[in-house]
Parts: structure tokens; C-alpha cells; sequence
């Protein structure tokens, strides 16, 4: 790992010489500076809103980009989601709790294959940086403009979930694990009620000597913009650790996802150094508070966190980094610059609401599209929304076959 660190990049086309944030049921119809040095002007954005002008043009957003093949590369832990109309019986003859989440154990494994063969599984390409993937791949509507690289096993479940993902136009080159299972999550719908079990299996596995592959590694320098979870740091620390270095070598854009309070201790640590490489951070408020404390900062309050984490040192100094912590029904805050923008959430018609497991992964997934065309802050946001609100009226991270956004 002390090698990784001190690894230099000269362009991007050097050869590799050595693998859900919550949002809330939302729309915002405005923004309101929470800064009150923040110059005003008029945003250029067909949405009508208060962000201040010259927060919109953040260097970041300021270049409109046409949507290449390969434009966005994204790295995380693909799981096949089922879901499926059970009942009482099945929750009964393997264990399990309604409203409740576990782990599968090796005597429950057999369930993903019952509730295959008996009963009417509807199929996802899961895991939650994929569904930021797939989701970005829909709304860009350009065949393989995207890009995802996990573990798998060598089962059927791998090929379903190949189908699902390359489905949607996503360009996925899994890791094939031999004698592993592929990683699943199934979802158990019992009237208003819902059972998750999930089985990690391979996507435990995703290595380092995958992702430096010639052919793998061809894929990273195809790439402009990065998305990895932070799930991927307890897998292949080492991966995301080169390819965050990668990125601020050449300058491309990393987006990374805190994902769960117990990652933030390696965001974190100093000897990894991996939030210098961050351009645009992803998390809730419980992990701005766990990353905070990890850190040692003085702020306390959700605002301040992403104002501190937005100004922490950075490696490539061309581009400010970005900070979007959501709170769920309460405002989204984003800082950049020493400054913090307050997007409050308004409800969603209740009766529109069909599943919330999905809505932080899309909301992801809508920025992440915008941002890869060099669109402003104003507008990835705003896509971030719209793909939310989509996906919060369909069961697991699913969507409509064409998107309306404009």
C-alpha cells in the first residue's frame, strides 16, 4: 500500500504497470444561500431557482462536454436485486422478518433459488453503484456511454445480472470469480411489507490484478469522470486508491459516496490520503457526522461538516472540490468555495410512492449524467431530482424506457 501512495502519473495515457446515500422524497422547486457574502445573479437554467450565479458556474460544470463512449467509468459491488410478490410461509421456512434486513447464512442460501423456480422474480442490476450507473446510462441515452467493473461469480445469477445491466446500454466487464457466487439480494414483498436478504458472494472478490489488466486498464484511461462507492475500500482498497491518484494526475473528475457511517474511518485515515483526490463527495447526514468526527473537525452541524470537508486540502487545485450531504426529508446541503447552498425538500404525493430503496442511488445517477455533459451545478441537481422522483414510484432502482427530462 506505501507504494500505491507514492506512485506518479505523467499523462493519461500511461500504461498501468502493477475493483445507498439516502435522499429525500423530494422535489426542491428552489435553492437559498445560506452565505451571505455569495454575490447574486441570475441563473441561465431553465429551472426557476435562487442559486447564486456564480456557484452554478463552478469550474467543474463550466465546459459543455459531448457524450463519448466510455465517457463514465464507475467501480462497486454489483449484486442481482429479486423481487418478488412471497409470503408468510416462505418468510417462516427460511427464518427471516418482515421489515427486516440480513445477511444470508449458508442455510438460507437456497432461497434465491426457490423463489427463482417458484415463484415471478423481477430482475435488477443492483448493488448501489451500479444503479447510479445504470441510472446515468438511461438519462445519457448513448450506448456504453458508461462503463462498471465489479465481481462476479460463475453462475446464472451472473448472467442475468450481465443481461440487465448491458440491457440499459451500460458497457459492464465483470471480474469472473471462479467457484464463487454471484453476489444477490432478495427482496420479499408481504403486503405493505418487505424482507431483504443478501448474499455478498463475489463481489466480495474484486481485485487489483483485474483492474490493471491492459484491456481493463484501457477502460480507466478511456474514462473522463470516476464514480466508486465506498463499499469498494473494505474489497480492493489499493483500486480505488490508484485510480483516485490516476484522476488527479491527469485532472479527471472523481465522484466518490461515503455510503455507510462505518467507511468513514478510511475516508479518513491520513496514511491513505484519499480524500485529496475527491472532487465531488456524496453522502447522508449520520455519515457527515461519522466522517466529521473521524477527521477531528470542530464543526458540528450537517451545514458547517460540508463546508470544512469541501475546503480540506486537495491535489488538484483546478477544481474546487464539492460537497452534497442529504438528510433525507430535511434540506440538502452543498458547499463549495467556503460556501454552502440549502436545497429543501418538498413531498411527494404519497400515493405516487411505491419504493424509496433506490431514490439516493438515482438521485446519483441523475447528477452524475448532467455532469459528465459539463451541464452546471443547477442542472445536475436538478436531474438528481427528477431521476429520484422516477425511481421512488417504481419497486427496487427502476425506471420508465425512456426518460422525459429536459
Amino acid at each position: 500500500m506505501r507504494e500505491l501512495i507514492t506512485m506518479k502519473f505523467t499523462s493519461a495515457s500511461d500504461k498501468c504497470k502493477m475493483g445507498s446515500s439516502s435522499i429525500g422524497i423530494l422535489i426542491p422547486c428552489q435553492f437559498t444561500s445560506t452565505e451571505s457574502s455569495v454575490s447574486s445573479g441570475t441563473c441561465s437554467q431553465q429551472v426557476k431557482c435562487k442559486l447564486p450565479y456564480n456557484f452554478c458556474k463552478a469550474k467543474s460544470f463550466s465546459t459543455m462536454t459531448k457524450v463519448s463512449e466510455g465517457i463514465l467509468l464507475g467501480i462497486g459491488n454489483p449484486l442481482l436485486d429479486i423481487s418478488i410478490d412471497g409470503d408468510e410461509q416462505l418468510l417462516n421456512r427460511y427464518g427471516l422478518l418482515s421489515n427486516n434486513a440480513v445477511l444470508a447464512t449458508p442455510e438460507q442460501h437456497q432461497i434465491f433459488h426457490d423463489i427463482v423456480k417458484n415463484y415471478k422474480p423481477t430482475f435488477i442490476a443492483g448493488g448501489a453503484t451500479q444503479n447510479s450507473i445504470r441510472v446515468a446510462q438511461w438519462l445519457l441515452q448513448v450506448k456504453n456511454a458508461t462503463t462498471f467493473l465489479g465481481a462476479v461469480g460463475d453462475d446464472k445469477f451472473k448472467d442475468i445480472l450481465e443481461k440487465y445491466a448491458r440491457g440499459v446500454g451500460v458497457n459492464v466487464q465483470y471480474q469472473v470469480i471462479k467457484g464463487e457466487k454471484t453476489g444477490v439480494c432478495a427482496a420479499i414483498i408481504v403486503g405493505l411489507d418487505r424482507s431483504l436478504i443478501t448474499e455478498l458472494g463475489a463481489a466480495q472478490k474484486f481485485s487489483f490484478d483485474f483492474l490493471k489488466k491492459p484491456e481493463n486498464w484501457a477502460l480507466v484511461e478511456k474514462a473522463k469522470f470516476f464514480y466508486i462507492g465506498g463499499f469498494l475500500l473494505t474489497v480492493s482498497p489499493d483500486s480505488v486508491l490508484y485510480v483516485s491518484q490516476y484522476c488527479s494526475s491527469v485532472k479527471k473528475t472523481l465522484v466518490m459516496n461515503l455510503h455507510a457511517t462505518f467507511l468513514c474511518d478510511i475516508f479518513a485515515d491520513q496514511k491513505l490520503g484519499l480524500l485529496q483526490h475527491i472532487d465531488i463527495l456524496f453522502g447522508n447526514g449520520d455519515e457527515a457526522q461519522a466522517l466529521a468526527k473521524a477527521i477531528g473537525l470542530k464543526s458540528v452541524t450537517i451545514k458547517d461538516i460540508a463546508v470544512e470537508v469541501a475546503s480540506l486540502p486537495k491535489v488538484n487545485s483546478d477544481r474546487p472540490r464539492i460537497v452534497i450531504f442529504t438528510q433525507g426529508k430535511d434540506p440538502t446541503y452543498i458547499a463549495t468555495e467556503g460556501k454552502v447552498q440549502e436545497m429543501p425538500v418538498d413531498p411527494i404525493d404519497p400515493s405516487l410512492i411505491k419504493d424509496t430503496n433506490g431514490c439516493g442511488d438515482a438521485f446519483v445517477g441523475g447528477f452524475l449524467s448532467q455532469l459528465v455533459q459539463g451541464k452546471p451545478l443547477s442542472e445536475c441537481l436538478r436531474c438528481g431530482r427528477y431521476a429520484a422522483k422516477v425511481v421512488i414510484q417504481h419497486f427496487g432502482c427502476t425506471f420508465d424506457e425512456r426518460p422525459d427530462f429536459v
